[in-house]
């Protein structure tokens, strides 16, 4: 009777050692992940003015992902109305340290579109030369796709843009992410035309207005429509806080 109490217990002591055990280590990969997940989406970010980046942007380390972030980027979050708000109001929202860098984008795009936050990055080079990062979402063929787009301190030219998809065709949609001379084309067109939003047209047999049009990607069709369509409604969201800044 008495070895079989002591059995008893020692089991018990051994589950509840191991499920700490897990527990501890469950904590750890989850913050690991958390913090692999933040540092692919600021990256992300900062690709859309890799051009502006001393070095060769493929070959940033984290840290010096967070070195940018730390020291060249002043994130804002605005509204549908182009409200900015300060990090006391995005604590009390329940915003991660008050940052844009902490938004849950996937959570606030199911949101009705004026209830939206959205996240703004202003990056200054070593030439002290200020760029605007937005960012927007869509659907391509399969599922979700989104990216960012960086505006010159015109608030027209377009620096320079970085996509992503969550199950575009290898190949084929998947060239918005993957095809960097694709994305290039991008680089010195315009988001307005005279006082109107424009935005920026992925069209399909050839771009015609070198102002305003790329090319589309062969075989693609449904993704870069959802790429022209994104642009237009994300560009459209921010369109208050653009004026703003404009005036």
């Amino acid at each position: 009777m008495h070895s079989t109490s002591s059995i008893i217990r020692f089991v018990i002591v051994m589950t509840s050692i191991v499920a700490l055990i897990l527990a501890a280590l469950q904590n750890g990969l989850k913050a690991r992940h958390d913090r692999n997940e933040s540092l692919y989406s600021k990256k992300a970010t900062l690709a859309a003015v890799s051009n502006e980046i001393d070095g060769d942007f493929s070959k940033l380390t984290d840290a010096d992902i967070q070195n940018i972030f730390d020291n060249q980027i002043v994130q804002s979050v605005i509204d549908a109305s182009g409200k900015i708000y300060s990090e006391e109001e995005l604590l009390e929202m329940g915003v991660k340290n008050g940052k844009a860098e902490n938004l849950d984008l996937a959570k606030e795009w199911k949101k009705p579109a004026e209830e939206r936050l959205r996240p703004v990055y202003k990056f200054t080079n070593n030439s002290s030369e200020d760029f605007y990062i937005l960012y927007t979402r869509g659907k391509g063929l399969w599922d979700e796709i989104w990216g960012n787009i960086a505006l010159k301190s015109d608030i027209n030219t377009v620096a320079g843009v970085s996509f992503d998809h969550k199950a575009e065709t290898p190949g084929l949609g998947a060239e918005i992410k993957e095809n960097k001379s694709w994305v290039r084309q991008f680089i010195g067109k315009k988001i307005y035309d005279g006082l109107e939003l424009a935005s920026i047209t992925v069209r399909k047999g050839g771009a015609k207005d070198p102002n305003h049009e790329v090319d589309g990607i062969s075989g693609a069709t449904i993704t870069a429509d959802g790429v022209t369509a994104m642009l237009e409604t994300g560009l459209e969201a921010y369109r208050p806080y653009l004026e703003t800044l404009k005036n």
